[in-house]
């Protein structure tokens, strides 16, 4: 059975094109549905006017799909609420020395 715990370990191979953290751990991805083999990511961004918005929603399905079980993959891109650097993770934020 498809579980939340491995779309989010798959999705830690995501990497936000202008900073080197995972999309997991800088807090970019701010919930996770799955039923069945159908997931559903919504997430956002570090800024709406990222010019590789679509870039990193298409390799955000990419990645859900290679994983075993889904069938349906959709990412769905919010702002509200926005992200701010307090959404990274406790653990990666103290490795930058935050």
């Amino acid at each position: 059975m498809l579980t939340r715990e491995q779309v989010l370990e798959r999705l830690k191979e995501c990497y936000d094109p202008e900073i080197p953290i995972n999309i997991v751990d800088l807090g970019l991805v701010y919930d996770v549905a799955v039923e069945g083999g159908s997931v559903h990511v919504r997430m956002t961004l570090t800024s709406p006017h990222c010019p590789l918005a679509g870039v990193l929603s298409e390799e955000v399905e990419s990645k859900l799909r290679e994983i075993e079980g889904v069938q349906n993959a959709r990412v769905e891109l919010v702002w509200d609420p926005p992200w701010t650097p307090e959404r990274i993770s406790r653990e990666t934020r103290d490795s930058l020395g935050f």
